[in-house]
């Protein structure tokens, strides 16, 4: 039985003539394949420019005098540090100091913010933080999101923006014009490469992809960034990352201001640092094809952790995997080895993130 998707993508008939079947992914069909290679795709992306219909991630406009005091109560850094104009990438917490979700909390001026997120418990615990507060908090699915991504983005998107993104640092956004049309830029993405994602009402939203298609931008599935993402070492909640784990365990300390008090699940949190079951790494697997999730991991005759996040990657010539490993296993050049289903071999932990490990691409000036 095919499930009833609550949320309609507006491009959702150019996913379909590219060969999408429309998979669900947070309550929208969405473009897991297409009847292109997503190996091309993948190389479009790091050699010239591809794009990604993200518009499943959900947008979330907050504004009025207590925002950045819901906004603080709901996430991990202090909000009120975010200038207009400006982003940060964060954790949403349970009252046990676990991930409920990840998301971009965008300033967009006046007391307005815009937060992004994927599957996790965002909206309603949002919802919770602001009660009795003087704050309006809007959900919206007209709003949806371009991921243009590759080194030539900025000079695809410059020929036909009224403003000058080069000026655009990363995780900096502004609105502008782009084919004539309003819309929001932010110097974000979610593959490991120099990009901007788009966010566009519904009604442009057509015309602006039909339009990025005619200047040279290739259409990508989520199996090619499924890709890029692992390359990149960025997390996918739900798999990566669930209600099981603490921002610490997979990788996201970054996120957490540690002077910083009041929010939920702080206190649980505080408790938790330094008390890691596991961590969040990256095996490079003595196997000539992607396995297939969920493999167990051994190193010396016991149970270490799990695969959670497979792909091959034909450009490094590497079967990867984000996986989570006891702390003992953790240490990169460790040997494990893996086993589940018909997949039985050796594995190496290596450095995260295993493309552009010095992040040059996504943070070059």
């Amino acid at each position: 039985m095919t499930k009833e998707l609550s949320r309609t993508s507006a491009l959702a008939s150019r996913h379909t003539t590219l060969g999408s079947g429309l998979e669900d992914w947070n309550g929208m069909g969405t473009a897991w394949s297409y009847h292109s290679d997503p190996n091309v795709e993948h190389d479009a992306v790091r050699e010239r420019v591809g794009m990604f219909d993200m518009s499943p991630l959900k947008k979330v406009l907050i504004s009025g005098t207590d925002s950045v005091a819901v906004l603080n109560h709901l996430t991990t850094r202090e909000v009120q540090n975010i200038a207009v104009g400006n982003a940060a990438y964060l954790s949403v917490l349970t009252e046990q100091g676990t991930m409920a979700d990840d998301a971009i909390v965008y300033n967009n001026g006046n007391d307005e913010w815009m937060i992004v997120h994927g599957s996790g418990d965002t909206m309603s615990l949002l919802n919770e933080s602001a009660e009795g507060k003087s704050v309006s908090v809007s959900f919206t699915d007209t709003l949806h999101n371009i991921s243009v991504q590759g080194p030539e983005s900025l000079s695809v998107l410059n020929t036909h923006c009224d403003g000058d993104l080069a000026k655009l640092a990363y995780f900096q956004h502004g609105v502008y014009s782009l084919f004539d049309h309003p819309c929001r830029i932010s110097r974000t993405g979610y593959s490991g490469e120099r990009g901007y994602e788009v966010f566009v009402d519904e009604k442009h939203v057509g015309d602006v992809w039909d339009k990025l298609v005619t200047a040279g931008v290739m259409p990508c599935s989520f199996a090619s960034l499924d890709k890029v993402r692992i390359e990149a070492g960025l997390l996918f909640y739900g798999y990566d990352m669930t209600t099981d784990h603490t921002p610490y365990e997979v990788g996201l300390g970054l996120t957490v201001t540690g002077t910083k008090s009041g929010y939920r699940g702080c206190d649980a949190l505080a408790v938790a640092k330094g008390n890691e079951k596991i961590n969040n790494v990256c095996l490079d697997i003595a196997h000539p094809d992607m396995v297939n999730g969920t493999e167990t991991i051994i190193m010396n005759g016991q149970t270490v952790g799990v695969v959670n996040s497979p792909c091959y990657s034909h450009r490094l010539g590497k079967s990867l995997a984000l996986c989570h490993v006891e702390p003992t296993a953790a240490k990169p050049g460790t040997n494990v080895h893996i086993k589940g289903g018909d997949i039985d071999c050796e594995a190496t932990v290596v450095a995260i993130p295993i493309y552009d490990p010095d992040k040059s691409k996504t943070h070059q000036s």
